[in-house]
């Protein structure tokens, strides 16, 4: 997921919403938001469903998402801690790869062992640039030997399928044996939270005790067949469901209408809000072109047989680093004064510039400020005292682990 301002965005319409007196409808105008004509937004096809259930839409990534609804996003974050959440993320980019060379493909362009996964079993995995650089992050599922789904973000879509497009003619031009679909006619949902399985179970045969975190498989959903994946953004048990864009919104209708009001809707706001618990990098803040897997904390993303063999681009660099260690780290901070935003200085005891966030905000769950960002190799254990600079005054910070809020997903005991 791609978004620098979702949080800041998400605080003012909620002050707003707080602050209007008046009955009368008022235009809705976001300093934060791009300047751009409605027409010019994609819709997905649960737009009008959002807006009837009191969603408010904002520009994003060139689509026009719902960032809340009439609840507020510390709320709605709590409340997919403590129940479930139904997110509309269809806005993202589902592709398969097929052939019988479609993983040797694949791996020439992302760090993740493909080939070493389990039929049904997926990974999050980075595209890496000649550089070493993040070009995005995606899951990546091997559904058989010959087909691979992924999941790339909105924002990365063009350059994603460009990028991948090109690579593709030139493996295909020598021999490879490998293509590719685009399924624009799927809609995704996220559920995610303790209830997620309890209430998707009352939409399915199959037995959803038996898919744990990772795993793929195809099944009928409310008598449409979906693409199951164990997974989310959230840090918490749940599932991303690939749905025929023509049962999209009858899916969403019948998850609330089966929950009892125990599911609700949740916009990009909670959403941003969860993954930063969560401790999960959100692609354009948190890492970019030029940051490495290594220097992100994603170095468990590379697998051993990728360490050792390379064969993907930027193997040299990112192999390098884990030899030798990256000049700087991701990693998490807790602080004091006001919340840390995107691109706050960080500096060591001495005063020295060490770093800088590239995420923070208020954790609704911890009710204290959290961020990440990147300092200098050396300055990464937890326990190490920093301050950061918010406005132009120094407050307090110190190192920590993350997650900020323990992850739940769904595994084996």
């Amino acid at each position: 997921m791609r978004g620098g301002s979702l949080w800041q965005l998400g605080q003012c319409l909620s002050r707003r919403l707080a602050q209007s007196k008046s009955t009368t409808p008022k235009p809705r105008h976001f300093a934060a938001a791009p300047a751009a004509e409605p027409a010019e937004l994609k819709k997905t096809v649960l737009h009008d469903f959002h807006v009837e259930h009191g969603g408010k839409m904002v520009p994003f990534a060139g689509w026009s998402m719902p960032i809340q609804y009439k609840d507020s996003i510390m709320d709605s974050t709590l409340h997919c801690r403590a129940a479930a959440s139904l997110f509309d993320v269809s806005h993202m980019c589902g592709l398969s790869l097929r052939g019988r060379d479609c993983i040797p493909f694949l791996e020439t362009l992302v760090v993740a062992d493909v080939a070493g996964l389990r039929p049904g079993t997926g990974t999050l995995t980075v595209f890496t640039n000649e550089r070493g650089g993040a070009i995005d992050d995606s899951v990546v599922t091997k559904v058989r030997d010959d087909h691979i789904y992924l999941v790339v973000n909105a924002g990365c879509r063009d350059k994603d399928l460009a990028h991948i497009s090109a690579y593709m003619e030139a493996f295909k031009a020598k021999g490879g044996a490998v293509d590719w679909h685009i399924h624009d006619e799927r809609s995704l949902l996220a559920l995610q939270g303790p209830l997620a399985a309890p209430v998707l179970q009352l939409l399915t045969k199959d037995d959803l005790s038996k898919i744990y975190f990772g795993e793929f498989c195809t099944l009928d959903i409310h008598g449409s067949h979906c693409f199951l994946t164990r997974t989310g953004y959230t840090g918490e048990d749940g599932f991303e469901i690939s749905v025929p864009s023509e049962h999209a919104v009858d899916l969403a209708k019948a998850i609330l209408e089966k929950s009892e009001g125990k599911v609700r809707l949740t916009g990009l706001g909670a959403r941003d809000s969860l993954r930063l618990e969560a401790g999960l990098c959100l692609y354009g803040n948190d890492m970019d072109q030029h940051t490495t897997p290594v220097e992100a904390g994603l170095t468990w993303a590379i697998g051993k047989r990728r360490r050792a063999e390379g064969g993907f681009l930027g193997a040299e660099v990112i192999l390098k680093q884990l030899e030798e260690g990256p000049p700087i780290r991701r990693v998490g901070f807790f602080s004091t004064g006001p919340p840390p935003r995107s691109h706050n200085e960080i500096l060591n005891s001495s005063g020295e510039k060490i770093g800088e966030v590239t995420s923070g905000g208020f954790s609704p769950c911890l009710k204290k400020n959290i961020a990440m960002g990147y300092v200098k190799s050396g300055l990464h254990k937890p326990g190490t005292e920093v301050k950061i600079i918010i406005r132009g005054k120094s407050n307090d910070g110190v190192v920590t682990k993350m997650p900020f809020v323990p992850t739940k997903y769904y595994k084996p005991s």
